[in-house]
């Protein structure tokens, strides 16, 4: 079973190695890895160029953002099974992709995520948030339950399905696409009570209130389009972050 890595880049050269050599140092073989970069100018694309054997596409040209990068690396994939790895993160370790292949190896399964940290952009080996995803179940979705998109690895079959990511969102897009895939997919989901992915803070959507506010009705937007809750679980949704700022993660932090 071959699992497509999509990574979309811009202006990233200082981190896009990292990533580079996370998903290139995976025991697991069967792997692509996609990069569609959005006309970088800072040296990223050199970087890109430098590792092109290890990639299975590259794309460079401007586009309208994250997530319409990542619609054009999803429509690139041929794996059954399709992860997204930002370019600023990195898989927790080098047997991450085979312990996902290896719950995918049951056709009843659909998804597969699992726990993800919070590091420094200095050095990724110091852990300040831990996000203890848990459990899936159907219900949690409507109390603002969502599993860490970076760990979310979702059958191509589901893209088809039920489409790519809505590009009319700025910020919320991933939340909107997770609520639509869980809500509507038949299989099974799967959670592995793990470290999977260790991401860089600093995401657009904490970068300032105005962009705060902004996510916070986009998701409140999400929610509504897919018919799970309103402004009960958009509170609870923000409430569920506070345990992350107060989690034990030293055994946590892969060292």
């Amino acid at each position: 079973m071959k699992i497509s890595v999509v990574t979309t880049t811009y202006q990233c050269a200082a981190t896009i190695a990292d990533c580079l050599d996370s998903v290139a140092g995976q025991s697991y073989a069967n792997r692509e890895h996609i990069v569609i970069d959005g006309g970088s100018t800072d040296g990223t694309l050199a970087v890109l160029e430098s590792r092109r054997d290890q990639l299975a596409v590259l794309v460079s040209e401007p586009d309208g953002g994250t997530y319409f990068g990542l619609n054009k690396g999803i429509a690139q994939a041929t794996g059954e099974v399709v992860g997204l790895l930002h370019a600023d993160d990195v898989y927790a370790d080098r047997e991450v992709l085979a312990r996902v292949a290896a719950a995918f190896a049951d056709p009843a399964v659909d998804a597969v995520y699992g726990d993800l940290v919070y590091v420094s952009r200095e050095d990724t080996a110091r852990v300040i948030r831990y996000w203890r995803a848990g459990d899936y179940r159907p219900q949690r979705l409507r109390w603002g339950w969502m599993p860490p998109h970076p760990t979310l690895f979702l059958r191509r079959s589901l893209y088809e399905q039920f489409g790519v990511f809505e590009t009319r969102y700025r910020i919320a897009a991933d939340y909107d696409l997770m609520l639509r895939m869980l809500m509507q997919r038949q299989g099974r989901v799967v959670y592995l009570p793990e470290v999977l992915v260790r991401m860089r803070l600093g995401g657009i959507s904490n970068r300032s209130l105005g962009k705060v506010l902004r996510k916070s009705w986009e998701d409140y937007q999400a929610l509504r389009s897919n018919g799970v809750g309103g402004v009960a679980a958009l509170a609870w949704k923000n409430l569920s972050k506070l345990p992350q700022f107060v989690r034990k993660v030293a055994k946590h932090s892969g060292s």
